[in-house]
């Protein structure tokens, strides 16, 4: 690879071209009579071509394509990009054939090149209003570009990388700057294609050109554009190149406007978070709910085409290379009905994790009178849950009277036909991830609970904190005003009317579910290894790929714990930032599985 670190003394912009010492006609017809971009003959005065040639601008590499004789070693310097960065490879004469090399990592930018030939350039009789383009100054000037470049949504420049290349004869960086208050109000970098791979045809090009949204001046994109062309053309250099994005109209008419055109240029760039949305496609037109976008989000970034089938129930088909799969949330055709059954029916799920060894807590359906008070007697506090249904529904935490169980059986009953009376576990709610057989995620699930103000109703209070939660679930996580919140408060001596005193706080919920309000705190990376391997054990003994199970536990940290139930269709983007869709996407398709390169590529 080479490396371009020549340098030079401070200069001034030039801004009167002189005349190149090529015939920059003769040259154009030259370079359009070839039958690939990039493939002319050695010009007189240009010593040999660098080879593999790899320059850091700062916010990123820029690869010279037509420096490279393989396709292999492009798509190794991209895959190689630096975390925080936008690489790109230029001047790609077939880029197919690169892609082809990385398809998972790399993609096709969505940019246009437009070349200008400086014997068409035409320097403009109006000055600058305002404000004037010079060189940089120094490290002075790091901060105001880089604050422009993020206005921009572009990649900010390292520390120290503006003085580090200040006397580059490579790179070239102008910033315009307001004549009234000193701030610079916009910036362009150009490279000297000579100066960096001996370019045999005298080009150059423009990068990285930002204005400052906030300017009050016009025309400031375009006078860094002609400064830039006219310091080229004083150099005795050809061309000048650009890649503008597909639908900067605003962009493209200004370079137009300066008598640029199209070449059939293009260029390559890595699939990364900063690029994503030159990738990823467009979004699917229904909106769906935050547990099933999460999952078609990774899906698009990795090429999979989304179908959504029906936008209310969130069902989806993901597909790729022939292979379609069709997807509710989380639940997909690799679960099996006889799985998602077992997860179902709460007592055969218990069943099951208790011939496989698990601790699960004790358990009877509830049917006569009899029968729940020799229970409650024995265990002195319970819980009814419907034997089927999910998201909370139905089920009632911590009853210690035998009215109290005949109501929330009443309640359960809404839900399923058969109803549970299960022993009460004290301790923490803990939901662990897993996904084909290995622990994705961990998280402590806390019941909704609201603070006191001295001022206002617990009912407002929790119509506040309600708004709250849905808002940052997208509507997923509300707090239920109903029975059993107000038998909640009634355990505390309260009512919806109540009014708690300042900072007092009001649990409003028994279970800790996230659709009744419930709150999630990761513990992932501090699982004890017992719980883990107890997760591991219960989503093998459902044999489902995919599950949500549910612990109570004194601490995530400890290896004591009681799993209580299987969600066969768990919210994964309840877990973020764990990796929980891109090990869902993994499972499903897993040739599109990430594979970071090694430190030596391979």
């Amino acid at each position: 690879m080479a490396l371009v670190t020549d340098s030079e003394g401070p200069r001034a912009v030039t801004t009167h071209a002189r005349t190149s010492h090529y015939d920059p006609r003769a040259e154009r017809l030259r370079m359009a009579s070839l039958k690939n971009w990039g493939e002319a003959p050695q010009s007189p005065g240009i010593k040999q071509m660098r080879h593999d040639v790899v320059l850091d601008c700062g916010w990123g590499r820029l690869a010279f394509a037509q420096t490279f004789a393989s396709g292999r070693a492009i798509a190794d310097i991209l895959r190689r990009e630096r975390p925080g960065s936008r690489d790109i490879a230029f001047y790609l004469r077939d880029p197919h054939v690169v892609l082809a090399q990385a398809p998972q990592d790399l993609f096709l930018d969505p940019s246009h090149a437009f070349r200008l030939w400086f014997d068409r350039y035409r320097p403009s009789a109006r000055r600058p209003q305002g404000f004037f383009v010079r060189m940089l100054r120094g490290p002075e000037d790091s901060g105001p570009i880089n604050r422009i470049y993020q206005a921009r949504g572009m990649v900010p420049l390292p520390d120290g990388f503006l003085q580090e290349t200040r006397n580059s004869r490579t790179l070239t960086w102008l910033a315009a700057e307001d004549a009234d208050t000193g701030a610079v109000i916009g910036v362009v970098m150009g490279v000297d294609h000579v100066r960096a791979f001996n370019d045999p045809d005298h080009g150059s090009s423009l990068w990285a050109l930002a204005v400052d949204p906030q300017t009050t001046r016009a025309g400031v994109g375009e006078a860094l554009s002609r400064h830039l062309a006219e310091h080229f053309l004083a150099k005795g250099r050809t061309f000048m190149d650009l890649s503008v994005m597909h639908d900067n109209t605003q962009a493209i008419a200004l370079y137009e406007k300066l008598n640029f055109e199209r070449v059939p240029v293009f260029c390559l760039k890595n699939k990364n978070s900063i690029n994503e949305k030159l990738f990823i496609g467009p979004a699917p037109e229904a909106k769906l709910n935050p547990y099933a976008r999460i999952i078609t989000d990774e899906a698009r970034r990795r090429g999979i085409s989304v179908d959504v089938l029906d936008e209310d129930s969130a069902f989806f088909q993901l597909s790729l290379g022939g292979r379609a799969i069709t997807c509710r949330e989380s639940l997909s055709e690799l679960t099996s009905a006889v799985a998602m059954s077992r997860c179902d029916d709460k007592a055969v799920t218990r069943r099951l994790l208790r011939a496989h060894g698990l601790a699960v807590p004790d358990q009877v359906e509830a049917t006569d009178d009899e029968t729940l008070a020799a229970f409650l007697d024995k265990h002195r506090r319970v819980v009814v849950k419907p034997a089927r249904g999910e998201q909370g529904r139905g089920i009632s935490v911590d009853l210690s009277t035998l009215d109290e169980v005949r109501r929330a059986i009443a309640v359960a009953h809404t839900v399923a036909d058969t109803v549970l009376m299960e022993q009460f576990v004290e301790g923490q709610d803990l939901r662990i991830i897993v996904i084909d057989y290995k622990v994705v995620a961990g998280a402590i699930r806390r019941p909704a609970a609201v603070v006191g103000d001295g001022r206002s109703a617990v009912r407002a209070l929790i119509e506040t904190q309600s708004r709250r939660r849905a808002a940052a679930t997208g509507g997923e996580s509300r707090i239920p005003l109903d029975a059993e919140t107000e038998r909640c408060l009634g355990l505390q001596g309260m009512t919806l009317e109540s009014v708690p005193e300042p900072g007092r706080q009001v649990q409003v919920r028994k279970t800790a579910n996230l659709h009744t309000g419930g709150t999630i705190h990761d513990v992932t990376d501090r699982l004890h290894r017992v719980l883990v391997d107890a997760a591991v054990t219960a989503s093998r003994a459902i044999e489902i790929p995919v599950v949500g199970l549910d612990f109570m536990v004194p601490s995530p940290f400890e290896p004591a714990y009681v799993i209580i139930e299987a969600n066969e269709r768990p919210g994964l983007a309840n877990h973020e930032p764990q990796p929980t869709a891109e090990r869902f996407i993994d499972l499903l398709f897993p040739r599109t599985r990430y594979a970071p390169l090694s430190a030596t590529g391979t």
